[in-house]
């Protein structure tokens, strides 16, 4: 069963940084373009990040671009999300994707708050 399971979320202030992770399970994560998507209180869901199989291309939200960067590691299957610089219009729930095989996380709270 493919299963993908975040963590690395909590409360940080603004300006802080967190590293969110993604381990994946059931499936070898580098064969698949993988995402971060994230959603706030009482909005819709919306994409972050993309990286490819290969890891060399990545692609991101305008309002992320330049404080975020996604990364993958292979050997560990494990997708992460490096955040800094992070403002209180960052506060979502962040999950990784799978799209192709339709599989998501069950997400991490992150919360940028004084």
């Amino acid at each position: 069963q493919s299963q993908l399971v975040e963590s690395g979320g909590g409360l940080v202030q603004p300006g802080g940084s967190l590293r969110l992770s993604c381990a994946a399970s059931g499936f070898t994560l580098d064969y698949y373009t993988v995402a971060w998507f994230r959603q706030a209180p009482g909005k819709e869901r919306e994409w972050v990040s993309d990286i490819n199989s290969g890891g060399d291309v990545t692609y991101y939200a305008d309002s992320v671009e330049g404080r975020f960067t996604i990364s993958r590691d292979n050997a560990k299957n494990t997708l992460h999300l490096q955040m800094n610089s992070l403002k209180p219009e960052d506060t979502a729930v962040y999950f990784c994707a799978n799209r192709y095989l339709q599989v998501w996380g069950q997400g991490t709270l992150v919360t940028v708050s004084s």
